[in-house]
């Protein structure tokens, strides 16, 4: 039983992080990029692109290792392109060119509307059942009704915290499954940017 809460509220955190984790990456690529290609007239602009672009290593492992602390998907290590001695101008068109930056940005970018959908099921899965459970507490002092009927009596009540423990259970179930595909995602991502 104890495994089982563990799994659930991992499930949830792996759901919200996801969500905090898409939004950042959309918030930080779009600053950067934007930044980057307003300054690119000057000297500061294309160093700024050059350094953006080298984050996204960084950002995939990142999503390997959470995906494998919360789901235990294990996934194949990203591959690190190899610096040589050249110079910092070579070295940013090097990066600037690389097609791989760019297909990790695509993909971390699309981390946005996945972490908005596992932010929607996880209110439905997560807060629904548990506001349902809390129902014979506050219906006296809250005019509730669901599906039509009023919820006035400690019957109708009890009924309704019965059908949050249900929803509990199917949210067990159908958490886990959203968190694996969203785990899947990740293992499909890093396989993707390591061609």
């Amino acid at each position: 039983m104890a495994r089982t809460v563990v799994s659930f509220v991992q499930n949830g955190y792996f759901l919200l992080l996801s969500f905090v984790t898409g939004l950042f990456y959309f918030s930080f690529y779009l600053v950067a990029f934007t930044l980057g290609l307003c300054l690119s007239f000057t000297v500061v602009g294309v160093p700024l692109l050059t350094h953006v672009l080298r984050t996204t290593t960084a950002f995939l492992q990142f999503e390997r290792v959470q995906t494998k602390i919360y789901t235990d998907i294990t996934t194949e290590p990203c591959v690190k392109p190899v610096n040589s001695d050249m110079s910092n101008w070579l070295q940013a068109k090097k990066e600037l060119l690389n097609r791989r930056n760019w297909i990790a940005i695509g993909w971390l970018l699309l981390k946005f509307p996945i972490g908005i959908l596992s932010l929607i099921g996880a209110a439905l899965l997560y807060a629904a059942p548990l506001v349902l459970i809390a129902v014979p507490f506050f219906y006296p002092f809250i005019s509730l009704s669901f599906m039509g009927a009023s919820v006035d009596t400690v019957a109708k009540a009890v009924m309704m915290s019965a059908t949050g423990v249900v929803l509990m259970l199917v949210s067990y179930r159908l958490s886990g499954r959203l968190a694996r595909l969203i785990g899947g995602y990740t293992r499909l991502m890093i396989k993707h940017v390591n061609r």
